[in-house]
C-alpha cells in the first residue's frame, strides 16, 4: 500500500516541469498544450518502466505495467495541470473550453472538494475522539527522537489515504483492513491491528459510531452532489430545462470514475495472509459516488437551472422562442413551397402504375354520360 503522500513530491516536480516546458517550447495555444504534455508524460513513464525491471529480484520483483501506466498517469495529471497554469491562468483557460464541458469540470471539481473536505473532517475527528488509544500505542512503541520524527512522517505520508478511506466509509461501502473485516457505517468488524498509532481512529466496535453520526456521515455525498449540480448550471445554463439533470449528472459520473480511482490506489495489501486485502474497493466506491453524486447533482442542476430561467429575462425569452417554435413547426408534408405561399401536398400513390387495368377501358370522353 502506497502512501499517497510520497506522491506530493514527484507531482511537485512534474509540476515544474510541465511549467517549464510551455515556457521553453514557447507553447502559446491550447492545441499544442497536449504535445506538450505527452513529451513530458511519455519519457517519464518509460524511466518508471526501466527502473522497474531495474530493481527487480527474487525477493521482490514490480510489475512493470503498473510502473508504466502509474508512472504516465501522474505526469499526465501533475505536469500537464503545471503546463496549463503555465500557460494561462485558470479562469481564461475555463473560458477557451466549450461551455458544456466547463460546466462538467467544475461541477465534478466542486463534488471532488466537498467529498476531500468531508473525509478529512472525518478522519481528523475520529482520530480526535481516539486520541488516548493514539497516544497509548504511540508510547508502547518507544521511537525515541530520531524514530519518532520518522513516525510522524510516515503517517504524515498516509493522510490522504485515511482521507480517501474516509471518502468511501461516507459512501457506504466502506474498506477492509485484512481478510473477513469490514469498516462501514452498519458496522465494523476488525480484526488484530499492527501497532501503528494512526489506526486507532478506526472504530473498534460494531457501535462505536452513533445513529446521528452515521446518518450525517452518509449525507455526505449528497451535498457534494447538490454543490456540483449547482455549479453546472451556474457555468453553463441552457434555455432547455429537461437537458440540465443529464449535464448534472454526466459531472456524478466524472466525480465517480475519480473517487473510483483515489480508492483503488489508496488501498492495496501490507503483507501475505491476513493483509493481503486492506483499503477500499475501486469499482464499489465508483460505482456508488456514480449514483449517489450523479442523481442528486441531477435533481441540483435542474432545480437550479429552473430558478436561472425565472430570473435571466435573456434565458426566459430563449425558451419561449424556442417552444413558439416547435408549436408552429409545419410537417414536411405540408410545408409551404415557392414565394406565393402555396401549399404542396403529396400523393400517396404517385409511385403506382397509373396504366389502367386491361380488362377496364380506359377513361376517356366516350364513357361520359
Amino acid at each position: 500500500m502506497l502512501p499517497l503522500g510520497l506522491v506530493l513530491l514527484p507531482g511537485a516536480l512534474l509540476w515544474r516541469a510541465g511549467r517549464w516546458v510551455v515556457r521553453t517550447g514557447e507553447v502559446t495555444r491550447l492545441p499544442e498544450l497536449g504535445f506538450s504534455i505527452l513529451a513530458l508524460a511519455a519519457p517519464y513513464a518509460a524511466l518508471c518502466g526501466a527502473l522497474a525491471l531495474a530493481c527487480s529480484s527474487p525477493l521482490a520483483t514490480p510489475s512493470l505495467p503498473e510502473a508504466v501506466i502509474a508512472g504516465f498517469v501522474l505526469a499526465l495529471c501533475a505536469g500537464g495541470l503545471g503546463a496549463a497554469r503555465a500557460l494561462a491562468p485558470w479562469g481564461r483557460l475555463a473560458r477557451l473550453l466549450p461551455p458544456r464541458s466547463r460546466s462538467v469540470i467544475l461541477g465534478s471539481a466542486g463534488s471532488l472538494a466537498v467529498l476531500a473536505a468531508g473525509g478529512a473532517l472525518l478522519a481528523g475527528a475520529s482520530l480526535a475522539v481516539h486520541m488516548g488509544e493514539y497516544r497509548a500505542l504511540d508510547s508502547s512503541l518507544s521511537p525515541g527522537l530520531v524514530g519518532g520524527a520518522l513516525l510522524l512522517l510516515v503517517q504524515l505520508a498516509y493522510v490522504p489515504n485515511a482521507v480517501g478511506w474516509a471518502v468511501c466509509y461516507s459512501l457506504g461501502p466502506g474498506f477492509a483492513f485484512g481478510t473477513a473485516t469490514v469498516v462501514a457505517p452498519t458496522g465494523a468488524a476488525l480484526g488484530p491491528l499492527p501497532i501503528f498509532p494512526m489506526l486507532a481512529a478506526l472504530p473498534a466496535s460494531p457501535n462505536a459510531v452513533p445513529g446521528w453520526g452515521s446518518v450525517a456521515m452518509l449525507a455526505l455525498p449528497y451535498v457534494a452532489g447538490v454543490v456540483g449540480g449547482i455549479l453546472v448550471a451556474r457555468a453553463a445554463p441552457t434555455p432547455a430545462a429537461e437537458v440540465a439533470p443529464l449535464w448534472g449528472f454526466a459531472s456524478g459520473v466524472v466525480t465517480g470514475c475519480v473517487t473510483g480511482v483515489l480508492a483503488a490506489i489508496s488501498g492495496g495489501p501490507l503483507g501475505s495472509q491476513r493483509l493481503a486485502a486492506v483499503g477500499p474497493s475501486g469499482w464499489q466506491a465508483a460505482v456508488v459516488a456514480t449514483l449517489e453524486v450523479g442523481v442528486s447533482a441531477a435533481i441540483a442542476a435542474g432545480i437550479a437551472n429552473w430558478l436561472r430561467l425565472r430570473r435571466d429575462p435573456v434565458l426566459a425569452a430563449a425558451r419561449a422562442s424556442r417552444a413558439a417554435d416547435d408549436e408552429n413547426r409545419l410537417p414536411e408534408s405540408a410545408a409551404p413551397a415557392g414565394d406565393n405561399g402555396h401549399r404542396i401536398y403529396l400523393n400517396p400513390w404517385a409511385d403506382q402504375d397509373n396504366d389502367p387495368p386491361e380488362d377496364r377501358p380506359p377513361l376517356g370522353p366516350s364513357v361520359l354520360p
